[in-house]
């Protein structure tokens, strides 16, 4: 039988007679008496044989030109559709297959012939893969497997994607072709992944990734009809193949989406559309179907850098954005949809382009560079027709654009050269490779810039290739480090980006290709000796095992250069945990001097450091020219005056350029949202508070902690005891100290959410408290189906701030209840009642009294109590909820909850409106859910903010947002924070606490240099800090109590209530009347009713 079972005696295959390239062709009738014998071979090794030997007699001799000139391709497509001999197909495919091995090895140009003229031969061969015979199946997958292993990346971009486009969307195909196709499409993806293989293997990846990419907008279309196709195993590659498409994606915003927007279009569905909507752009508006997807589109348009990459999608957008924006019925969705359109229509103008942006090649501009130079040297002369060199023309210009896009200019030689074998003469050829890697490469510099020439004087250190991942996450890919003696490296990256990472596996001798210590000693500077804190400086040193061996004596006197004297006085004699951070940050720094150390690993050296510190560490760095640095901070100011280059973390590669970060900037404008530090990018405006009866001064006390202490369920020991604090609207106050202080616990016992096991707190009635915990999020947490504006909306929603009923001081325990069910006799002779509610309030001499309605009795029964007697009788609890309610009726007085309203209390946060409006809490960030907790301890107007550790979550742009806000709000602000810069320059008074006692109080000047705005008419230099004027540090908002204001003393805590005018004559008569007509609807009234007291507050 033929191809299966090897006769006995086997014929013996014609010998072909290689012959040179200048040999004679063969001719028409050798080839086909050699197709002859392959198609009637006994077996598949002899069809095999018969192949090869085909295929090297095209290659030795007439090349790419046998493949056009001869019928090869057109008798192995014949005989792959025929259905009668299965021995035919399958030689067929073996003759497919040898020449998908050799030919492109050999002659390029034979992919195009494979793949792109009239429609390629890679169709049949996947029709082969349904073939009923297992031997057709297996030699149509040894031909997809051969073409593959030998093409390029620019090939399989440029010829092999088309070529399983153009099949796959045809839909006549047999499905198991269509799953070999989305197979191959699957391997593709696969194959453009990054990973750790050699430099080549990974340059070779970057190129194919960068090329897909552009075709996913093709591509992904066409997979996703295979994914709802009927036959399961086609559904299932396809999914297979979208996957390994979208893992294609470097966007690592994008990145954790993906698998539910690949579900979404396996499983189309209302609830799965809803919920990836809702993963990307967290938008739920009026209608779910058309709002949603006009907030995408215009958020997603303004994320794209490049106009090039928007210019692509939007078009197959606009039609059905503009189709909402006219026929929607709500004015919310069309508004929407006008913002949307616009943002497009911006992203669609030629403006950027006309501006000098950097724009993509296309093929068309390779094309008109090509030709010309083509057509000097005689045109396309060898085989082929003028069709098929338009298609090599075009083919070439496809993949000399992938290499010039990809900045791998090296590659066009490679890309043009074999191409062109036999078409032109070698000087020829040689004449337009030169002349395009020459024109590009000068293209390549008017766009990015001539590389930098590296200076013969420099002594390189380190020139390091290597990969760097952490846990399951790639941080860095093939990435070169290149630092030069004496050079001060800025490293610059987003937010994980692995910039930590990187330094620390230095450090660690851990990073591939680095020298090792012997050869290049590196010193992690870190704030790392708390751990040692009672150890003297000089034993402290003396005891790190690294720099023990430069004995006492050595290390003392370098101790002394960076100014730790010694002597028992001496600094080198205090314990370290007494140093601040400037001296700690020195401390390091000596470390590194007496390790001799070559590289200096720097990481936000200027956390700690006041301006002085600061200084001198910038011309420390700058005056050891011997030692390189490499530095990880947010400081821009400090960045410039130190760093003379900047590697920035661009694609999973770190990328250098020369200058300090202004230099950087210039390039890279985006860049400088990495690094500012101010107002500028984020900014929060607070509401103002409300005015305070009786308070006419803003350091008038309001709140006042007496001898306050408290000791926790179970505790051996208070966590704070004899604690006292008067606060103001003027107040700026800082609450320092060490975990576990009782920091957090004296916050809590001033906002009301613990009651003092000792001493009182004492507040004005009309107090109104924001406060954010220390776990900011737990305000939210259990509201994370809502959107902010919900949020805000269920937070104020009866006139009251329904968290202030969670505090322990609102919550009723067992002994309140009993005392609300116990009757009280106000000795009016009406007997014991028993009190259900307070329905109103009023002042009364120098304080208020309280409408009580009694359980049982009509409200012309109700009684006014004054606020010193109910609470005598135990209800306080209920009177400070009466209290908190009229508090948050008058802070809610000129709010209304409406989107409106509250889209514009978000922004003033610094939280986008849309956002707001549209997005459920759970999607959030960490720093925007701070955000919405911050606009929900402001809404009702508070008089006092209280902050536990505000900026545990958010980012730079943000602190500096906030510091702003804080430092022109009119109110009162406490906080607890660890970030020295933060409290430096807004908090001039500091409590610090340890053991849960306050042990010390400090008065400091605050630090208004640190806000961009009141330096920006400094005339020092970039990266010095301003001084801070005397006018501008008398803030009216940081000032100090005056004296006798009642802040300060421990009296009671009382407040006047305002003064009545005296009544005119006439106000006097109406009195008088409403008097007479209550007595007479008294005595008209049933017996046993009290008498209405006559009061003097009726006006």
């Amino acid at each position: 039988m033929p191809h299966t079972v090897s006769p006995s005696e086997t014929p013996v295959m014609p010998t072909v007679v290689a012959k040179s390239p200048s040999g004679v062709p063969p001719t028409n009738e050798e080839i086909s008496s050699l197709l002859n014998t392959i198609f009637n071979a006994e077996t598949s090794q002899q069809s095999l044989d018969g192949a090869y030997a085909v295929t090297n007699l095209l290659i030795q001799s007439v090349g790419t030109a046998g493949l056009l000139n001869y019928n090869v391709l057109a008798e192995a497509r014949k005989a792959a559709t025929d259905k009668k001999n299965g021995a035919k197909r399958e030689s067929a495919m073996l003759i497919i297959g040898a020449l998908f091995e050799r030919f492109p090895r050999e002659f390029p140009l034979s992919e195009a012939v494979f793949l792109l003229k009239d429609e390629g031969i890679l169709s049949v061969v996947l029709d082969s893969l349904a073939d009923k015979g297992a031997v057709v199946r297996d030699a149509a997958q040894y031909a997809v497997d051969a073409l593959f292993a030998c093409l390029s990346p620019e090939a399989k971009v440029n010829a092999l994607v088309p070529a399983l486009e153009n099949y796959l969307s045809k839909g006549s195909g047999k499905w198991q072709g269509f799953v070999g196709g989305y197979a191959l499409l699957e391997k593709l993806a696969v194959g453009a992944q990054m990973g750790t293989g050699s430099l080549e293997e990974e340059r070779e990846k970057d190129i194919q990734r960068e090329a897909m990419g552009k075709t996913l907008k093709e591509l992904i279309p066409i997979v996703e009809n295979g994914m709802h196709d009927l036959k399961n195993e086609v559904a299932k590659q396809s999914t297979k193949t979208m996957n390994a498409l979208t893992s294609l994606l470097s966007n690592d915003d994008v990145l954790p989406r993906i698998p539910l927007l690949v579900k979404t279009m396996e499983q189309p569905s209302p609830q799965t559309l809803q919920k990836a909507i809702h993963a990307l752009s967290q938008t739920t508006f009026v209608a779910i179907v058309t709002s949603p997807t006009v907030v995408v589109v215009e958020n997603l348009t303004k994320l794209v850098h490049d106009p090039a990459e928007a210019r692509t999608f939007l078009p197959k957008l606009q039609p059905g954005v503009k189709a909402v924006k006219d026929r929607a019925s709500l004015p919310e969705v069309r508004e929407l949809a006008t913002r949307a359109l616009d943002v497009m229509e911006k992203a669609m103008t030629d403006k950027d382009v006309a501006s000098g942006s950097v724009t993509k090649t296309t093929p068309e501009e390779v094309l008109a560079f090509l030709n010309p130079k083509i057509q000097e040297q005689g045109g396309l002369v060898g085989f082929g027709d003028a069709k098929f060199h338009d298609l090599t023309k075009s083919y070439i210009a496809s993949m000399v654009r992938e290499s010039v896009n990809a900045r791998m200019l090296d590659r066009i030689p490679s890309n043009i050269g074999p191409y062109l074998r036999g078409l032109l003469s070698e000087e020829s050829i040689e004449a337009i490779t030169t002349a395009a890697k020459e024109h590009f490469t000068a293209e390549d510099e008017r766009k990015f810039g001539k590389p930098v020439q590296a200076d013969p004087n420099e002594v390189v250190i380190v020139n390091a290739n290597f990969s760097l991942a952490y846990g399951g996450m790639l941080l860095l890919s093939h990435t070169n480090l290149r630092l030069v003696k004496g050079h001060r490296y800025g490293l610059c990256g987003r937010n994980g980006a692995g910039k930590s990472t990187l330094m620390r596996s230095i450090a660690n001798d851990k990073l591939e290709g680095f020298p090792p210590p012997d050869e290049v000693r590196t010193c992690f500077v870190e704030h790392n000796q708390g751990e040692d804190a009672d150890l003297s400086i000089l034993e402290y040193v003396s005891k790190d095992p690294a720099v023990a061996g430069e004995g006492k004596e050595h290390i003392s006197s370098v101790l002394l250069e960076f100014g730790f004297t010694d002597g028992p006085e001496g600094r080198q004699s205090q314990p370290v945990g007494s140093l601040s951070g400037g001296w700690k940050m020195k401390l390091a720094l000596a470390r590194a001097m007496l390790l001799k150390a070559d590289v200096l690993l720097l990481d936000e050296p200027t956390n700690h450091l006041d301006v002085a510190n600061v200084k001198w560490l910038q011309e420390y760095l700058k005056k050891h020219t011997d030692i390189t640095s490499l530095i990880v901070s947010h400081d821009s100011g400090f960045l410039d005056e130190v760093c003379t280059d900047i590697y920035h973390y661009e694609q999973k590669k770190l990328v250098n350029y020369p200058g300090n970060l202004a230099d950087f900037v210039k390039v890279n404008p985006e860049g400088k949202s990495y690094y500012t530090l101010s107002a500028s990018t984020v900014q929060f405006k607070f509401p103002p508070p409300g005015i305070l009866s009786g308070i006419k001064s803003n350091t008038r006390a309001i709140l006042r902690m007496t001898d306050c202490s408290y000791t926790y369920p179970g505790a051996s020991k208070p966590s704070l005891q004899g604690a006292s604090l008067s606060l103001t609207l003027s107040s700026r106050v800082a609450i320092i100290g060490g975990n576990g202080a009782g920091k957090s616990t004296f916050i809590k016992m001033l906002t009301g959410e613990t009651i003092p096991q000792g001493g009182k707190v004492e507040k004005h009635p009309n107090l109104r408290i924001g406060y954010i915990k220390q776990h900011a999020l737990e305000h939210v947490e259990m509201h994370l189906e809502k959107t902010p504006s919900q949020y805000i909306m269920w937070r104020y929603a009866n006139g009251d701030d329904r968290e202030v009923f969670m505090k322990q001081t609102r919550i009723l325990t067992e002994e309140d209840k009993k005392q609300l069910e116990t009757p009280i006799d106000l000795g009016d002779g009406r007997g014991p009642r028993r009190i259900e509610t307070l329905i109103g309030r009023q002042k009364y001499k120098k304080t208020f009294q309280y409408e009580v309605k009694w359980v049982g009795l009509l409200p012309k029964f109700n009684t006014m109590i004054s606020r010193e007697t109910l609470i005598a009788r135990g209800f306080n609890k209920m009177v400070q909820e009466f209290d908190d309610h009229e508090a948050s009726r008058e802070g809610l007085g000129y709010r209304i909850l409406d989107p409106k309203t509250i889209s514009k209390h978000f922004e003033d946060v610094g939280l986008d409106p849309e956002i707001a409006n549209h997005n459920e809490i759970s999607g959030l960030s960490g720093g925007q859910k701070v955000k919405v907790v911050l606009a929900g301890a402001m809404w009702n107007n508070p008089h006092l903010l209280v902050l536990d550790e505000p900026t545990n979550f958010l980012d730079r742009d943000s602190l500096g947002g906030l510091a702003v806000a804080i430092r022109d709000f009119k109110g009162g602000v406490v906080m607890i924070s660890h970030n020295e810069e933060f409290v430096g320059a807004l908090c001039p008074e500091q409590l610090h606490i340890a053991d849960g006692r306050v042990v010390s109080r400090t008065n400091t000047a605050i630090s208004l240099d640190r806000f961009e705005d009141s330096a920006t008419n400094s005339p020092s230099a970039p990266g010095t800090p301003a001084v801070a004027s005397s006018a501008a540090s008398a803030n009216t908002s940081a000032a100090p109590s005056a004296v006798n204001s009642g802040a300060e003393d421990n009296g009671e805590l009382k407040f006047r209530a305002k003064k009545k005018k005296k009544m005119t004559r006439a106000q006097m008569k109406e009195r008088e009347t409403r008097r007479r007509l209550r007595h007479i609807e008294w005595l008209n009234s049933p017996k046993g009713t009290p008498k209405p007291a006559d009061t003097d507050d009726e006006a």
